[in-house]
């Protein structure tokens, strides 16, 4: 690798990377914010009765009303809107200045596998993003916003409600779409096996369907089958990912 740079040099280069960092995160965050109405007819698009998992299921869009119950609330949900999708708008260009500055440090062996492995990661993470927003979530909020302990109770969501809900459940699809790419690290360094997970493939099957029932609670087998699918898909695509791990010259 053959580098002589001091710490004071690598620290340096450290700051500047994180500098151009925040400044690209930002720069995108103030696009987002400036293009309001876009971008909150595809937040709020989940609520209209022309978002396409209603038609593909041949169901209705809950019958919703987001209200605002603060005087700040509107401009803090579009602060936080602008920067959630500003972050995730410039997040290739992030992980690009965070290789470019690893990448010196690592041997052509371990860059490659680390190149494979953060795209990798990032692919899955990104597709679980988007199964969470055009399939989990809007059947989630379908059966929250149409469940009802008595007719004298006006279904009713505020704003900011509506918006944690939406990035927190993308976050957790989005991590949990990292299980392929997490089962392959740990059979690489050996702490996982393929037989392992074989074996206990009813358990994980019990586990899979507590999951999404507790993320979608919802008495629609339909729907808890459509939650539980891509999970169980993901756990096989595991299994069969582990055994190539053990080659470590791939």
């Amino acid at each position: 690798m053959g580098d002589t740079a001091s710490f004071w040099d690598h620290l340096d280069a450290l700051r500047s990377t994180l500098l151009r960092m925040l400044a690209v995160a930002l720069l995108m965050a103030v696009a987002v914010f400036c293009l309001k109405e876009w971008i909150f007819r595809l937040v709020l698009w989940p609520l209209h009765p022309d978002f396409p998992t209603y038609a593909l299921l041949s169901g209705s869009p809950p019958s919703l009303s987001l209200i605002n119950t603060a005087l700040t609330e509107q401009f803090m949900v579009h602060m936080k809107v602008s920067i959630m999708m500003g972050a995730l708008a410039a997040s290739p260009y992030l992980l690009y200045a965070l290789f470019k500055f690893v990448s010196p440090a690592l041997y052509d062996g371990e860059r490659r596998i680390t190149l494979r492995v953060v795209s990798a990661a990032y692919v899955v993470f990104i597709i679980g993003l988007a199964v969470n927003y055009m399939l989990i979530f809007p059947l989630t909020v379908r059966f929250l916003g149409t469940y009802s302990v008595s007719d004298e109770v006006v279904p009713m969501l505020t704003l900011s409600n509506y918006i944690d809900t939406l990035l927190m459940m993308s976050l957790a699809f989005g991590l949990v779409f990292e299980l392929p790419v997490i089962s392959w690290l740990l059979g690489r360094f050996g702490l996982l096996k393929a037989e392992w997970m074989s074996q206990y493939r009813r358990h994980a099957f019990v586990v899979i369907l507590a999951v999404a029932a507790i993320i979608t609670p919802t008495t629609d087998v339909l729907t808890l089958a459509i939650v539980s699918l891509p999970i169980w898909l993901l756990y096989e695509v595991s299994i069969w990912l582990v055994p190539k791990s053990l080659n470590i010259d791939n």
